[in-house]
């Protein structure tokens, strides 16, 4: 398409298309402060999969199954509450020709991440009202979560890129995530010591929570960068009509997951992989501590889980060019089974076992996070352009997923915490667990994951899109 065609002159920074259906590539400059919008998100992602279910057992004394229950039920909530926000971030491109008003609400991330670890001592002294106060905030923050990652996640799909180009613009962003999640990882753990008090998490959820707010504001200024400006109200389609409510959410998961079969293979299996990776954050603090006798290790164990992804994010695009995201990412699953039951050493061969198990857990972990993302646009562009014009839609249920694997991980490690007789602590107490909870710390921890990420491998090869889509030239751009 010929620039002179568009409405206006195209601001700095902002894409062409390019006539070979390819798209044009985005300049370097927006797609760094897009995907600096990733860095707050991956904090969020990271430090209530990896300190909220030893917060609730060992600081604010919550049994596992109840602890793991705070963890699921907001979860569950964003099977309806993602679609919804996909649906309103739909309904405000079409009116006013971009997703920011939304992507902008999600900024208020901050203070309700804050206020998940600031229990009262008076509500914190009762274990049933410490859970309900967590479980309240958790809510608030995933609502405004979802409003930030939802239209955020939709951009590349609104671009117009092509197979590759996808990639790339996803290999941008995850690799800042990454820097997110090694900072959350990292940083959480160091600030809130051995949970020995409330007082300590505040203080490591106020300095993360602002880290969080500035990169979210970076990002929305990114996704006004690569965007093309929005076009004219009259000559935009009519919002779609019916019902906003919860019900019609649900329906529009429904229909999306029916009418899309590669997205829903590709979503089922994604599922899998969610809750094996947060099985492994929830289960992390627990095993250094329990299993390698080293609390301090939580630190060293996720930086090994996360830093590699800085390294081999890059490796992984450059490989995908020549195997295909399809093979790459069955890859990346089939090493971190084995990596995963590398785990079941525990301390007996010394801290070198463990630690190169989870280098090699940090290196599938670059490409089961790029995959996945990158496929989404893949599946929604074969589709048609009438399934362009639901991208939100589609994010949303991605997001929804990606949510609920969030909560389903660390729900099954707790159950297993309860089962193995894991017995909770308030701060400052000393509590001798049972051989029984020592079996269930490891083999939650180990085997566990290994079987979800065996069964995500088995449902991903069912994936059949990925050739196809890798040859077929763009759809008109949205």
């Amino acid at each position: 398409m010929d620039v002179s065609a568009r409405p206006g002159p195209l601001p700095p920074g902002r894409q062409d298309r390019a006539p070979d259906g390819e798209g044009g590539n985005p300049p370097r400059s927006a797609l760094v402060r897009y995907a600096l919008g990733s860095a707050g998100m991956g904090v969020y992602v990271t430090v209530p999969g990896l300190l909220l279910l030893y917060f609730l057992t060992d600081t604010l004394g919550v049994t596992p199954w109840l602890a793991g229950l705070v963890l699921l039920v907001p979860k569950v909530v964003d099977v309806v509450l993602h679609p919804f926000v996909g649906s309103l971030s739909d309904r405000e491109r079409v009116r006013r020709g971009n997703r920011l008003r939304l992507l902008t609400a999600g900024c208020a991330l901050a203070p309700a991440f804050v206020a998940l670890f600031a229990v009262p001592a008076p509500v914190a002294d009762r274990p049933w009202a410490a859970a309900a106060w967590v479980a309240g905030w958790f809510v608030v923050a995933n609502v405004l979560f979802a409003s930030y990652q939802v239209p955020y996640l939709a951009t590349p799909t609104d671009m117009t890129v092509g197979y590759h180009g996808r990639t790339r613009v996803l290999s941008f962003r995850m690799m800042v995530l990454t820097a997110g999640i090694l900072a959350g990882g990292a940083l959480a753990p160091l600030l809130a010591g051995e949970g020995d008090s409330v007082a300590r998490y505040v203080v490591m959820a106020l300095v993360l929570g602002v880290f969080t707010v500035v990169f979210q504001a970076v990002g929305v200024g990114g996704v006004r960068d690569l965007l093309p400006p929005g076009t004219p109200r009259s000559a935009r389609p009519a919002a779609p009509a019916g019902r906003r409510g919860p019900g019609a959410a649900l329906a529009e998961v429904r229909d999306v997951l029916r009418r899309n079969v590669p997205f829903r293979v590709l979503t089922l299996g994604y599922l899998l992989t969610s809750s094996t990776t947060h099985l492994v954050l929830a289960g992390l603090p627990y095993y250094t501590r329990h299993e390698l006798h080293r609390p301090g290790f939580t630190t060293v164990l996720m930086a090994a889980f996360v830093a590699p992804a800085l390294l081999t994010t890059p490796l992984w695009f450059r490989l995908s060019r020549r195997w295909g995201k399809q093979r790459c990412l069955l890859l990346a699953q089939g090493a971190f089974v084995a990596g995963a039951l590398g785990l079941v050493a525990g301390d007996a061969a010394g801290p070198a076992v463990p630690l190169l198990a989870t280098l090699v857990l940090g290196v599938c972990f670059a490409g089961l996070q790029l995959f996945p993302f990158s496929m989404v646009p893949d599946t929604v562009r074969e589709a048609g352009r009438s399934e362009i014009e639901r991208t939100g839609a589609y994010t949303g249920v991605w997001t929804a997923t990606e949510a609920v694997g969030a909560a389903v991980g660390p729900y099954l490690y707790s159950a297993v915490l309860a089962l193995g007789g894991y017995a909770a602590a308030r701060a400052g107490e000393e509590v001798t667990q049972t051989p029984g909870a020592h079996t269930a710390i490891l083999l939650g921890f180990t085997v566990l994951p290994a079987l979800l990420m065996a069964g995500s491998l088995a449902v991903q090869l069912r994936y059949r899109l990925d050739a196809r889509a890798a040859r077929t030239p763009e759809p008109g751009a949205p």
